[in-house]
């Protein structure tokens, strides 16, 4: 039988498809890939915006006309938190929440037999530990993504991934640093740190990524360690001394900004100031001044007004940000911002979105000028594509196998 897994949304939802597809595979399925008729097909949707929600709809709706005969399963995160609404939809067959992508062959081959039911979720709150998702690793071009942990102890006021993810499990630390200490013997150099919420690495576990950190830094032969999405508050003092005078850790950090406005940051809970973002800004350029800042902005939050807009719009022109991520606000379900009073109208959001969507450009511009000339790491992605340590992508004949860490200069 042929199976064809599609994906939308974060690396999370990647690593699952990957290992989704690795168990079909060990079960004698033909996986293909997403341009070919399949008999079964796996959507692995995205909740994060309405415009995700409406991707993962748009996805199962191209996957059943390829095959009008096919099955087609919704899984993911869509699915985990508005199970009834994918499955009143006429294309999707099976609806497979988070809490069953471990099961997902077994369930898929039970309702092939019996035709029964056709919806299995459970309260994701209730996984203490990763199931069989305990470590994988996905790769993207000749790097290796290391997913080290799930779930989100955190319910900001907007974000619906709480209850498709669940609370945080984490790897325990020797097999993340196993697994990394295997990458580097197959000659890899590089290595991304990633998960739902990455600095609540080990919360579960009575340890944490300062620690896990401490061990990776010490794996042979492994010259970069790369950090995804980070949230400031739970980058305290040990953690920010570790990433700034530590070199194998890459001088790239996102650290999720939302909102330059205080007051907008309180309504959505971040539990952090406009003045302590700064300073963990500041504190990272003034110690690794080549360090690439990311970030992800929210406009037209609940209430936001031109002055709150303005004030983000500042602090962005201001602060030495690489470059962001830009999203209009959207009602999520279960969250308390969709219940609050004065929504922002669609055509000011769209406005606000487009307004930082320019300065992005700028401020990406300015960085890449600022770093030109400079000697920097990079990692060989592939052919002569290279990504230096601080995320610039630069297209350059060099010597060196895929994987591989050089020093060039911009």
């Amino acid at each position: 039988m042929k199976v064809s897994l599609i994906t939308l949304g974060c690396r999370s939802n990647a690593f699952d498809t990957e290992l989704m597809a690795n168990y079909f595979k060990s079960k004698g399925y033909e996986v293909l890939n997403d341009q070919e008729q399949a008999d079964v097909y796996i959507i692995n949707t995205c909740t994060v915006t309405s415009e995700a929600d409406r991707s993962s709809r748009q996805a199962i709706h191209r996957a059943k006309r390829k095959n009008p005969k096919a099955l087609v399963v919704a899984t993911g995160c869509y699915a985990q938190v508005n199970p009834q609404a994918l499955s009143s939809m006429q294309d999707v067959d099976m609806v497979v929440g988070n809490s069953h992508k471990h099961r997902i062959v077994e369930l898929i081959e039970e309702f092939l037999q019996d035709k029964g039911e056709n919806i299995f979720v459970d309260n994701i709150f209730r996984q203490s530990r990763l199931e069989s998702f305990d470590l994988i690793t996905f790769f993207e071009k000749a790097r290796p993504f290391i997913k080290v942990q799930e779930g989100c102890n955190r319910f900001c006021t907007f974000c619906v991934i709480p209850y498709a993810r669940g609370k945080v499990r984490s790897v325990p630390p020797e097999k993340v640093i196993k697994e990394v200490e295997l990458l580097a013997q197959k000659g890899f150099q590089e290595v991304v740190l990633t998960g739902t919420q990455l600095t609540q690495y080990g919360w579960d576990m009575g340890t944490s990524l300062y620690e896990l950190l401490r061990g990776l830094i010490e794996v042979k032969d492994i010259e970069l360690i790369r950090l995804s999405s980070m949230h400031p508050s739970e980058i305290d003092g040990e953690l920010l001394e570790l990433i700034t005078s530590e070199e194998k850790i890459a001088p790239h950090f996102h650290i999720s900004l939302q909102s330059g406005s205080d007051r907008i940051l309180k309504l959505m809970e971040r539990e952090y100031t406009v003045s302590d973002y700064v300073r963990i800004v500041d504190k990272i350029i003034s110690k690794r001044p080549i360090s690439a800042i990311g970030t992800d902005i929210i406009v037209g939050f609940p209430t936001e007004t031109e002055e709150d807009f303005e004030q983000t719009y500042k602090l962005l022109k201001e602060l030495p940000i690489a470059y962001m991520h830009v999203f209009p606000y959207s009602d999520r379900p279960f969250t308390k911002a969709s219940k609050m009073q004065g929504k922002v109208s669609s055509s000011a959001k769209e406005q606000r979105v487009k307004v930082l969507k320019e300065l992005d450009r700028e401020n990406r511009q300015n960085f890449y000028e600022t770093h030109g000339g400079k000697s920097l790491r990079a990692t060989i992605i592939e052919g002569n594509r290279l990504l230096t340590e601080n995320y610039i992508e630069v297209d350059r004949s060099v010597k060196g196998n895929a994987g591989c860490v050089i020093r060039i200069v911009l």
